[in-house]
């Protein structure tokens, strides 16, 4: 059911709210949090919405969605309220602020937060580059971002970074974690040796690319090269270097891996590139800040500066051009002093 309230207030709302309850049968109980959703009132904001109706099938919430309208426009909040079959496991507010209030996204949201709950903020779209420093970032106890959807994902990945505080979070992390279960679980097969250096290849504006560059540096300590390729989207392969041999996971279609490494079988892994509501899922499992993501934000300054594949490979077929010509000198050395020991014989 959706109840549309153009020209409303806050307080005329909650009233409708009370009053479906009463008439309906719809109740507040067994709400675990408050999700609020800050996006622009375009085409896209569908699908936030129905990210959060997926999410809400596991954890039962209110979704208070703030869209921006025109900025331009007479000062004005137009309000729906979804509940039932259009709101999954919850019941969806959605602001259409305009003019002024815009940028007041805050006061009208703190009437509609339920009391005592937890409170999740997410970005869907392009979102501060201080998420715990915008108004709606600061009444939140997690901030999820997503830096894929910014113009310029990498840049704004590391603009968060050093604005991170704990409770941020990017769905550019929650895509690697399949990635990071098989790499892990990878290592804890024999041989058990040391890691000596990583190379991780991916797109050049992958943020999750990066992160798991960073991740890989912070962790195991070792220079860890970033490869830029333009042959396929998101994640493209990572490298391990080990003394006996390399341990490889490579996903050139985006939909199945490959995990090579000496004295183990090459196995078919399911990698398929994930979708904001599972990513959305995952992140609302836990309220407390994570470590992990810390710490990959840090190893960010960590990694070799990027190449691209193209100069990776020119490099490799220098490095491996360079091994072989002392070895062409040193064939050509017995000949030379074949033919000059010839020359003294037939001259004597």
């Amino acid at each position: 059911m959706i109840i549309d309230l153009p020209s409303t207030t806050t307080s005329q709302l909650n009233k409708k709210l009370v009053e479906i309850r009463d008439q309906g049968g719809q109740v507040a109980l067994g709400r675990v949090l408050t999700l609020v959703i800050v996006a622009d009132d375009d085409a896209k904001l569908e699908e936030a919405i129905e990210a959060a109706n997926h999410a809400s099938r596991e954890h039962p919430s209110r979704v208070i969605v703030v869209a921006k309208g025109a900025r331009t426009a007479a000062p004005r909040i137009d309000g729906q309220i979804r509940v039932g079959g259009d709101a999954g496991a919850s019941e969806v507010i959605v602001l259409r602020l305009y003019g002024p209030l815009a940028a007041q996204g805050q006061s009208a949201v703190v009437p509609l937060l339920l009391p005592d709950a937890p409170i999740v903020t997410w970005w869907p779209g392009a979102g501060p580059k201080a998420p715990a420093e915008d108004p709606l970032g600061q009444i939140a106890q997690r901030r999820i971002t997503d830096s894929a959807a910014e113009k310029s994902p990498i840049r704004a990945l590391t603009t968060r970074a050093k604005a991170y505080v704990e409770g941020d979070t990017d769905l550019a992390w929650t895509r690697l974690t399949h990635w990071r279960a098989q790499l892990v679980s990878a290592l804890d097969l024999p041989p058990y040796e040391e890691i000596t250096a990583a190379t991780v290849t991916g797109e050049a504006d992958s943020p999750s690319t990066e992160l798991l560059a960073g991740w890989l540096a912070e962790y195991l300590k070792v220079p860890v090269k970033r490869i830029k390729s333009s042959s396929a989207q998101g994640i493209i392969s990572v490298e391990l270097e080990r003394r006996s041999g390399a341990v490889e996971l490579t996903r050139p279609d985006g939909r199945v891996g490959t995990l090579t490494q000496p004295g183990q079988p090459t196995r078919r892994i399911a990698l398929q590139r994930r979708s904001n509501p599972e990513c959305l899922v995952e992140e609302l499992r836990r309220l407390d800040p994570d470590e992990v993501f810390e710490a990959a934000m840090h190893g960010l300054p960590k990694i070799t500066a990027p190449t691209t594949a193209a100069k990776a490979s020119s490099a490799a077929a220098s490095a491996s051009a360079a091994a072989a010509k002392p070895k062409a000198s040193a064939a050509k050395a017995p000949a030379k002093k074949a033919g000059k020991a010839k020359a003294e014989k037939s001259g004597s």
